[in-house]
């Protein structure tokens, strides 16, 4: 596996985290060094927004998952968040009043540390479970009752950390564990010989994992993937103090909360790209809806709705103009030269017919070889030379030319009908405007009659 992954996307990818990590880092060291005196409120203040943001992904991603059930992966990542969040408002009651600049001692720090121990642990268990479901997500394993035995296991999990967590910390004093001395703010040996290596090596083992599994085959998991090379940085610059007195404290807080907030950046402009991408298939799937496929013409029932739609304007007194006209002797071309050089006919006078209109007017296929023109605001004499200039386009091509070269000379009759009140129904207009056609015909072809 190693051999086969794509090189050129890791170093992108080592290209933008050392970028972006560098700048986060500029930024909140100079936030946190220009502040003259670290007050209490700014921990936990940061802390709240971190719960927000985490809130918001997690939401984000169960959407995603209700819109794609193919995406079960997501849900270990909602169910990361979400935890990381809960336990969020367990770091808040560890500064009791602090909305209102409560005491520095009566911080309880040694819990705050015990919660971002096990925030850091369900994500990282549950990164890795999201990167294994996406390995096997093609497999057929998206049956309801599968689904709801691995959500029960995710799920399941969180909720073991989150009540070990609780227990864990001042809540129980048979289970605890010291990583901070709230008299003194030094971390404990435990804290600094071994917990925070610990959480170092489980975010490398979960960033090289996702890596290599997905390798990195989206913005989705690059932004994943610069997550976990984020978390890995904050818990370097923890170690970098001794004490939750030094500015990396509030540095190593303010950086994840930063760093969260371009998750959600990235997590928007991936919401973008896939709604202008579902935007451009729907606009193509309407076009082929309207449209001929053979000439991109308008189609039949595009026609006529359209037509329907225009008799507002012709209550207001403004005349419409129908041309209706067929190619002479097709039948002739289609056995003598073969299908596809009718199709090159066809599609040459289509192409005339487009060129002849204005950008507000219908042309259409409407049979084999038939073809309407819907005019809008355009009298009979107007209409009458429009199709004649039509007709000689047509006629007066020369066919063995470099440039749509056509297997022979060919002809079109072409017939004419100007509506200037609504007494007329659609569909007898266009019959009438046909009837003019055949009357072009049957007069010798090649010509244009204006139905009378």
């Amino acid at each position: 596996m190693l051999l086969k992954f794509p090189l050129q996307r890791f170093l992108i990818y080592i290209t933008i985290c050392l970028i972006g990590i560098l700048l986060l880092n500029h930024f909140s060291t100079i936030f946190i060094r220009h502040v003259p005196s670290i007050a209490p409120i700014l921990f936990p203040t940061l802390t709240m927004f971190l719960m927000v943001f985490h809130t918001m992904i997690a939401v984000f991603m169960v959407m995603k998952y209700l819109c794609d059930r193919q995406r079960l992966y997501l849900m270990a990542i909602a169910c990361a968040f979400a935890s990381s969040a809960i336990l969020m408002m367990g770091t808040l009651s560890s500064y009791p009043m602090w909305f209102l600049c409560g005491a520095a001692s009566e911080v309880n720090y040694n819990d705050t540390l015990i919660f971002y121990l096990f925030r850091n642990i369900i994500m990282t268990v549950l990164f890795i479970a999201s990167v294994g479901l996406y390995a096997i997500k093609s497999r057929d394993m998206h049956s309801t009752r599968n689904h709801i035995f691995i959500l029960c296991g995710i799920f399941g999990f969180a909720i073991i950390m989150l009540i070990l967590s609780w227990l864990y910390s001042s809540h129980n004093p048979a289970l605890s564990v010291h990583l901070v001395d709230n008299a003194t703010y030094q971390y404990s040996e435990t804290w600094n010989d071994i917990m925070n290596w610990a959480l170092v090596i489980i975010w490398l083992v979960t960033l090289f994992t996702l890596i290599f599994i997905t390798r990195l085959n989206n913005i989705f998991w690059y932004s994943g993937a610069f997550f976990c090379a984020c978390y890995i940085f904050t818990l370097l610059v923890l170690m970098s103090g001794q004490d939750t007195a030094s500015y990396s404290w509030y540095q190593a807080r303010l950086f994840e909360t930063i760093s969260t907030m371009f998750l959600i950046f990235v997590l928007f402009c991936d919401v973008f790209t896939l709604y202008r991408q579902s935007n451009t298939k729907y606009l193509n799937s309407y076009q082929n809806s309207i449209r001929d496929p053979l000439t991109r013409l308008y189609n039949r029932s595009y026609f006529y709705d359209s037509f329907t739609a225009l008799q507002a304007s012709i209550a207001s007194g403004n005349p419409v103009s129908v041309i209706v006209s067929d190619l002479d002797h097709f039948k002739r071309i289609n056995d003598k030269y073969g299908h596809l050089q009718g199709d090159k006919v066809i599609q040459f006078v289509a192409k005339v017919l487009q060129d002849s209109v204005r950008q507000n007017d219908i042309a259409a296929r409407i049979g084999g070889e038939e073809f309407a023109l819907l005019l809008a605001n355009t009298d009979a004499e107007e209409a009458h030379a429009i199709a004649e200039r039509i007709r000689l386009a047509i006629g007066q091509h020369d066919s063995n030319s470099s440039q749509d070269k056509l297997p022979e000379p060919i002809t079109i009759s072409i017939g004419v009908f100007t509506v200037t009140d609504l007494s007329v129904p659609v569909e007898e207009c266009v019959r009438r405007a046909d009837e003019a056609m055949y009357r072009a015909k049957g007069t010798g072809r090649n010509r244009v009659v204006v139905w009378e």
